[in-house]
């Protein structure tokens, strides 16, 4: 069901929030990245994977996470916390989309200073690649509080779904979650800031 017809009948908006977990640059080790669903605000399950630092397969782990399991059927849409996971192992949000079926949403905290992001990435291997399937996630829409890029729903209704899906704060619920479970999985307790 369409996310504008989902919101016009109030009707419950199922939606996975994906964060990664703590973890130590150039250590070599896997990132965990943690999978919380959520009906509206209310946590149902989670799906837990991992990938390599600043790699090349967080939307392949991403979409195998999903991917003929029990969650993908009931999902209306997947939520990230920004475009990377893992430093940047950077996620293909128009090929995530299309994989998975659904509107794809990278929620942000603020809007990010791509020149800092682009200096970063010239660190890496291949950083012109990296900066070409950034720039495919398309425009970062700003619809207070909410800064995001969308593939495969509307900005106005994709905005409306954040603030549905958000229970206090400006993270939605999902994506709180996620971030919680994902350092406490790896530090032992939760971090402060969600």
């Amino acid at each position: 069901m369409e996310l504008e017809v989902l919101l016009q009948n109030r009707r419950t908006i199922r939606a996975i929030g994906f964060d990664d977990a703590p973890f130590i640059r150039r250590s070599g080790h896997p990132v965990g990245v943690a999978g919380v669903v959520c009906a509206n605000t209310r946590f149902e399950g989670m799906v837990w994977g991992e990938i390599q630092p600043d790699g090349w397969d967080a939307t392949d782990i991403l979409c195998q996470l999903l991917l003929g399991g029990k969650f993908l059927p009931q999902l209306h849409v997947v939520l990230l916390d920004g475009i990377s996971l893992g430093g940047f192992n950077v996620i293909n949000l128009p090929l995530l989309a299309q994989r998975l079926e659904r509107p794809c949403i990278t929620v942000m905290r603020r809007q990010p200073k791509l020149s800092a992001i682009e200096y970063a990435m010239q660190r890496l291997p291949q950083p012109e690649r990296r900066l070409e399937i950034l720039r495919q996630a398309g425009p970062i829409y700003e619809y207070p509080p909410f800064y995001f890029q969308v593939c495969g729903a509307d900005p106005k209704v994709s905005a409306q779904v954040l603030k549905r899906l958000t229970d206090c704060g400006h993270v939605p619920e999902a994506l709180r979650l996620a971030h919680l479970i994902a350092a406490a999985v790896v530090k032992g307790e939760s971090g402060r800031q969600a």
